[in-house]
């Protein structure tokens, strides 16, 4: 490759753009801030973010962790109490955004349109949870990035977990999600 395009392609990696929120997930083991696409995902977006602004996930917890998978939160206490949320929405898994190594995506059940409050991060890159265009299978809505603290999500990645309540994969020490909170946005 031309050095040239390598230096262009080298400076917008990582560049976030002006027109996009960012959050910053403050954890009990570090943070992590995320670059919103409501371009790509608009309806997810706006969900998440009003979750944010009302302090909803201030105080859940991570509480299904698979190494080498995700890692997932935002919708128990650390008791494993549920809390409650609004209306599922739609789901927007066809906006040709890939459930990447870093980036984030909504939880679900079999129900394509079931997505809540609950969010995940990809460890790795897990395409099989992409809509599937032949098949016509929904996917799970990737609506961001994380621009910082791929690091700290990829430790929390990597700690002992193990059955509680109904769960399988929880943290044996609870990961915490103090706050998330909008940091910039244009």
């Amino acid at each position: 490759m031309r050095s040239w395009l390598l230096s262009i392609i080298l400076m917008f990696a990582g560049t976030v753009y002006a027109d996009n929120p960012v959050v910053l997930i403050t954890t009990n083991s570090g943070e992590i801030k995320l670059e919103l696409y409501p371009d790509k995902a608009p309806a997810t977006v706006e969900n998440f973010l009003s979750y944010v602004d009302n302090g909803h996930y201030n105080g859940t917890i991570f509480h299904r962790v698979i190494s080498n998978f995700m890692i997932q939160g935002g919708g128990f206490t650390p008791d494993l109490s549920e809390k409650p949320t609004g209306d599922p929405i739609k789901n927007e898994s066809k906006n040709h955004l890939h459930n990447e190594r870093g980036t984030i995506a909504m939880a679900r059940t079999d129900e394509p349109d079931s997505a809540a409050a609950q969010f995940f991060i990809n460890v790795r890159s897990n395409l099989r949870l992409d809509f599937d265009y032949v098949s016509r299978r929904p996917g799970y809505a990737v609506f961001g990035r994380v621009i910082e603290g791929m690091d700290v999500v990829d430790g929390i990645s990597l700690v002992k977990t193990g059955p509680a309540d109904r769960f399988v994969d929880v943290p044996i020490t609870p990961i915490i999600i103090e706050r998330i909170e909008r940091v910039s946005e244009s």
